[in-house]
């Protein structure tokens, strides 16, 4: 019996490259999701310009977990804000309310997992939500 797994092609991006969201001053690119992944993890990257807002206080039920690439994440995480500098890795477990925003004078970007996976459909919604709702500068929040 052939699973879905079976099934699965390797994947390679090259840098920057991927399946892109514009979103304003916020944009993800997905790297795998869905059948890359037999939808169990998606991986996405997050990249917000300078003094911008995230998506406001939220929980799911899947784990999320991200790594910064770039710059100075803050992650509400546990009921207070941290800031994440390059190198720094958070986990918000299935249901914990989070959000993230960029406070800093520079671009900053973070790699998201999403476990288990197929997150990417929601994308389309979550840009339409963007859409309507902005991202602000944190400083006016």
């Amino acid at each position: 019996m052939t699973t879905r797994s079976d099934q699965r092609r390797p994947v390679h991006w090259a840098p920057a490259e991927g399946r892109r969201y514009e979103m304003g001053r916020i944009n993800a690119v997905f790297k795998a999701d869905g059948p890359e992944t037999a939808d169990r993890y998606s991986i996405s990257e997050w990249w917000l310009e300078p003094h911008t807002t995230g998506p406001g206080a939220h929980s799911h039920p899947e784990d999320d977990a991200f790594y910064v690439l770039e710059g100075t994440m803050t992650f509400f995480i546990g009921g207070r804000w941290i800031d994440a500098p390059k190198g720094s890795f958070v986990v918000a477990p299935g249901g914990t309310p989070h959000d993230f925003q960029n406070r800093s004078d520079e671009r900053a970007g973070a790699l998201n997992i999403s476990v288990p996976g197929d997150f990417e459909p929601r994308m389309p919604g979550i840009v339409e939500w963007f859409l309507q709702n902005p991202p602000g500068d944190p400083a006016d929040a």
